[in-house]
């Protein structure tokens, strides 16, 4: 099941004209806006879902603060306590990896990406693989991640 649902939220992404990667944990997807836009569009459809946005970080502001630079770079760090909370019941060292984030950042190229943390990886990362409805509770956060990444990175 797991598989199909990645296959899945991969055949979307190439439908709009995306390219998803997973690295190292991470699923990378490409985004047709800049970094601001991308962020802005990402709490919009947080929003719209009911989830909570827990700080948005502007690594390039921090940069510019301590008169550096660095391309744009934008940290969304949300979630839903419902959801979470069952996750650090079931394995409490997942709560350094949650609430969950998304990553927006421009490349050296001007490309900008979207990148967030695999659930598959985080289950596998805490060992949540034996608790009950973890597996279902997982898949929904799969979904809902690769649903938000779509509808913040699409035209």
């Amino acid at each position: 099941m797991k598989k199909i649902q990645i296959l899945l939220s991969l055949a979307l992404c190439i439908l709009f004209n995306h390219v998803a990667v997973a690295q190292q944990g991470l699923v990378i997807v490409e985004s047709a806006h800049d970094v601001k836009v991308t962020a802005d569009k990402l709490e919009g459809v947080l929003a719209e879902k009911g989830m909570k946005v827990f700080a948005r970080i502007d690594h390039a502001a921090g940069a510019a603060s301590i008169g550096d630079s660095i391309a744009p770079t934008e940290l969304v760090i949300f979630g839903n306590p419902k959801v979470g909370t069952g996750l650090i019941k079931c394995a409490q060292s997942s709560a350094i990896d949650l609430p969950m984030k998304a990553l927006i950042w421009e490349d050296q190229n001007g490309q900008v990406w979207f990148g967030y943390n695999d659930a598959g990886y985080l289950a596998s990362r805490h060992g949540m693989q034996a608790c009950e409805n973890v597996a279902s509770l997982l898949e929904k956060i799969s979904d809902a991640l690769a649903n938000f990444a779509i509808a913040a990175t699409s035209q």
